[in-house]
């Protein structure tokens, strides 16, 4: 059984796909989530930039990912669970070793994590999280697929054809 579930979210759809993931099986079988967001200021290059600017780039990122927070709070707390949920901070770290050290410290017995899927030289340029998550994690990790826009189109749309022909 999982009693506490980590759920690394970044405001995208596969976050948020992760995100359902994860609230499906707190409800089914009693855990508590913990939401996170990491805010990650090496994307930001200082040297070309006077502070000022540097600075309010910062704070946007941060009043950012406390509104992704909320959001997701907001859609957990609709299932009736209570999540907990934190932001954290980084320099040039890897968002991984974040998630990682998060899970140990929060005493999460899951992570569940949206990824990409990205192969090849997409891969290489853009990295994968998600993978140094399973490689460092001391705990089982769960990683959902992102869909292909079409392709939830076309699962929506079977999924309410085969509900009007049961309803009919």
């Amino acid at each position: 059984m999982y009693n506490k579930i980590l759920v690394p979210i970044d405001g995208s759809d596969t976050a948020r796909q992760g995100l359902a993931e994860a609230v499906k099986i707190a409800a089914a079988m009693g855990s508590r989530l913990r939401l996170v967001h990491i805010v990650n200021e090496f994307v930001f290059d200082y040297t070309y930039s006077p502070a000022l600017y540097a600075t309010d780039l910062i704070d946007s990122m941060r009043a950012r990912g406390q509104a992704v927070l909320a959001e997701a709070v907001s859609k957990v707390t609709a299932h009736g669970l209570r999540p907990e949920s934190t932001c954290l901070e980084t320099i040039g770290g890897s968002a991984a070793d974040l998630i990682v050290q998060e899970a140990k410290n929060s005493k999460a017995d899951l992570i569940v994590m949206g990824t990409h899927g990205r192969r090849g030289l997409r891969r290489l340029a853009l990295g994968s999280d998600a993978e140094e998550v399973v490689r460092a994690a001391s705990v089982p990790v769960l990683l959902v697929r992102s869909m292909p826009q079409a392709q939830t189109r076309a699962t929506a749309e079977s999924r309410r054809a085969a509900e009007a022909r049961a309803t009919a």
